[in-house]
């Protein structure tokens, strides 16, 4: 499949030898999250593997010693993901030629069954050097701190880092174990200048900010290739789209005032790096060259193997992706119209079992809606964790303090506001701290998730209902149709 797709491996031909500068093109993209087909922007297609395909293709004929990472966050947030547990992603990856993606938080939403399926099909090595696994984890032999490719006799090591605080973001279970991230990077780090490699990539998924602020802490890392932030750098400005959140790469300096670039793509693959890095005999950065974050959109033609792997993954779900479920005349954004959307919807499910306000956090809505029909497609793509929804008995008092530490999304009838401690009211009346109230949240909120350790250790009454968030949502758009949401703000 390799050969056919005219890709490359993890050796490529040069003419530099291991005692002479070098330039290596690195070509990167991150949380991918299943959006194996292209994104609509202000109307307008961007991203899409078959065109990241073509340009891969591209800059690999073009460009010096090309090497191709990912930042981690291939699993979760479409359709693709809910059928094909991430295996339609890791053929494609594969064809692709990827030589080393990170290991995201995401990658653990399904616990480690479906991640282990990932890796053992992957041809590229998946990293993490600040996790450890349990004896008994079938992980355990899989995920690597760090790994090593060779480019033109040349060897550039590759270390993975996973975001800190993984248990309370994800569901990793406890067979994995978190470990300090500065150390654990370090220790990676001295085993491959060991080695005699002198040039070292750190391939993260901590946030943009967090690597600005781990590359400080750092020694012999001259790159950061970043995740998880979904952090747009050096974009340019186009309809719809975010404004840069910092520059293409951002420059800063390690513990010995050395140079260190970081690096980040957005997300959904809507823009694809390129990095051109120029390193002395020493294996020193000299200088960055051709750093550009580049759209993927339609002028960039489809790749047709990739193409045709990507319609033959399809072809099984796109009666059920493509299949209307309700209308919405006005655009539903992601923290606002669309949260209330998806907390109307669990309420709406919840209520017959008694509750009376439904909470959804702003990271467990992960898209928007344009006005128009709503397919199923999009409607999994807003809440794709298939999160059950769990009633909790809470005192009013409970409930106060839990609305303290984290933004909730409510339900239509709850308001509150954090100025001055917080005050909330259910149906125009305010929450008394001696009564008891039955309040839905997802699954993941009720366990302790994003640090949601009040409502995990709440003592009422706790009931899974087993009612999947995605039906919830489903059933509530086709009850609802066109679906009408009143859009004064439910919190201040």
């Amino acid at each position: 499949m390799l050969a056919s797709l005219g890709f490359v491996g993890m050796v490529l031909a040069g003419v530099a030898r291991a005692d002479r500068p070098i330039t290596i093109t690195i070509l990167h993209n991150n949380d991918l999250h299943a959006h194996i087909e292209p994104t609509v922007i202000a109307k307008k297609p961007y991203g899409g593997y078959a065109r990241i395909a073509t340009l891969l293709k591209k800059y690999r004929a073009s460009d010096p010693n090309p090497i191709y990472l990912n930042g981690g966050d291939t699993f979760q947030g479409t359709i693709y993901f809910n059928v094909y547990e991430g295996l339609a992603d890791v053929s494609i990856l594969n064809a692709m030629g990827l030589q080393a993606m990170a290991l995201g938080n995401h990658e653990f939403d399904r616990g480690t069954g479906p991640l282990a399926t990932f890796i053992r099909n992957a041809t590229f090595p998946v990293l993490s050097s600040n996790l450890t696994f349990a004896d008994s984890e079938p992980v355990k032999a899989l995920v690597q701190p760090s790994t090593v490719l060779t480019v033109a006799d040349e060897k550039v090591g590759i270390i993975g880092a996973t975001v800190e605080g993984l248990a309370n973001i994800s569901s990793p279970g406890p067979t994995v174990t978190q470990i300090d991230l500065v150390s654990s990077v370090q220790k990676a780090a001295d085993a491959l200048t060991q080695q005699g490699v002198n040039k070292i990539i750190l391939l993260s998924h901590i946030g943009y900010q967090a690597d600005i602020q781990l590359a400080k802490k750092l020694r012999n890392i001259d790159v950061i290739i970043g995740g998880h932030s979904h952090s747009p750098l050096g974009t340019p400005s186009l309809p719809g789209w975010p404004k840069p959140a910092g520059p293409y790469p951002t420059i800063t300096q390690d513990a010995t005032g050395r140079n260190v670039y970081i690096a980040q793509a957005w997300e959904w693959g809507k823009v694809f790096g390129r990095l051109k890095v120029d390193f002395d005999d020493k294996g020193q950065v000299v200088r960055v060259t051709d750093a550009e974050a580049i759209p993927v959109d339609e002028t960039i033609p489809e790749d047709p193997a990739v193409k045709s792997m990507v319609s033959a993954f399809q072809k099984p779900i796109a009666a059920q992706a493509n299949a209307v479920v309700g209308n919405t005349p006005v655009d539903l954004p992601q923290q606002s119209l669309m949260g209330y959307v998806l907390a109307d919807s669990m309420l709406a499910a919840a209520e017959k079992s008694g509750a009376v306000v439904a909470f959804t956090n702003s990271g467990g809505v992960r898209g928007a809606i344009s006005a128009g029909n709503i397919t199923y497609g999009q409607a999994i793509s807003v809440a794709p964790f298939s999160n059950t929804l769990v009633l909790i008995d809470l005192t009013g008092a409970e409930l106060l303090d839990i609305l303290k530490s984290a933004v909730h999304i409510p339900s239509q009838g709850f308001r509150y506001s954090r100025a001055g401690g917080v005050k909330a009211t259910l149906n125009g009346g305010a929450i008394d701290p001696s009564k008891t109230y039955r309040c839905c949240f997802n699954s993941f909120i009720a366990s302790g998730g994003d640090s949601q350790f009040g409502v995990r250790d709440a003592k009422g009454v706790r009931t899974d209902t087993g009612i999947v968030d995605i039906d919830a949502l489903v059933e509530f758009l086709k009850k609802n149709n066109p679906v009408k949401i009143d859009p004064t703000p439910r919190r201040d």
